[in-house]
């Protein structure tokens, strides 16, 4: 298996008193996979994610990516936030650029030629002279993507990226991203608390519940590479999604919807 996390947990200290983030998660990811962790906030998503990326340290239990311990963070992964986290006095393609300056055996023109490969892969190859603070908040998450997508990354992870966005802009970003993440073949890890966006992107939607932070039930989704948001099978498999947070259980389930 390409990412195992197995019996982890995450406990912090608040206040003098412990804090249980994640409780016993275990979870196997394919390579090529496109996983959702979805739940409301506090469910420990964002922690999980964290943690499979390097940034925490499970206090005890296994991530393993292609059979390394994680320790660490890993230059050969990437990590997509909401807030776009772009240079304002950079262009717009010195920013996409950025993801590969520290590897001194890429020239200049390079480079620039890789950087400039994925502004249009995302549709912005027109902007590369420009300043992000004049695009819209769904371009600054265009180069974001563009960015991460030059570091030729093996796992990207994405917590909670189109939150920031309106509705009309946040669908056409989803397909974007799924159209990439398809012609690229990446391993993609997406934090979302939208049953709809989860439905619409994942190969498994992984729904997690608070108090403390544990994987309830994954769900396989098998719409197809073409996915109608009106269509009766899509509002069925949002509807057992919902369902699922109002069960009982609160062990691992697993589901093909």
């Amino acid at each position: 298996m390409y990412i195992s996390i197995s019996n982890v947990n995450k406990i912090y200290t608040r206040k003098g008193r412990p804090f249980v983030a994640l409780e016993n998660v275990s979870l196997d990811i394919e390579r090529g996979e496109f996983i959702c962790l979805l739940g409301p906030s506090g469910c420990g998503k964002s922690t999980l994610l964290n943690a499979i990326a390097g940034f925490e340290t499970p206090s005890s239990g296994r991530i393993t990516i292609d059979g390394n311990l994680v320790t660490r963070p890993s230059r050969r992964n990437v990590t997509i936030f909401q807030n776009y986290g772009l240079l304002p006095w950079r262009s717009v393609l010195k920013n996409v650029e950025l993801a590969l300056e520290s590897d001194r055996s890429i020239d200049r023109g390079e480079r620039a030629r890789r950087a400039l490969h994925y502004l249009e892969l995302v549709g912005l190859g027109s902007f590369a002279a420009a300043s992000p603070g004049t695009l819209s908040g769904g371009q600054q998450q265009r180069v974001a993507i563009a960015r991460a997508l030059t570091a030729d990354p093996e796992i990207i992870f994405m917590d909670e990226p189109l939150g920031a966005l309106d509705a009309l802009t946040r669908m056409k970003l989803q397909d974007d991203i799924l159209r990439i993440q398809r012609s690229e073949r990446k391993t993609v890890i997406f934090v979302t608390h939208d049953i709809e966006e989860a439905v619409y992107l994942a190969d498994r939607v992984v729904v997690m519940t608070p108090n403390p932070g544990m994987v309830k039930s994954v769900l396989k989704v098998e719409l197809g590479p073409s996915r109608d948001r009106t269509s009766a099978d899509f509002v069925r498999l949002k509807e057992r999604i919902f369902a699922i947070f109002n069960m009982k259980e609160t062990y691992p389930i697993e589901y093909t919807i």
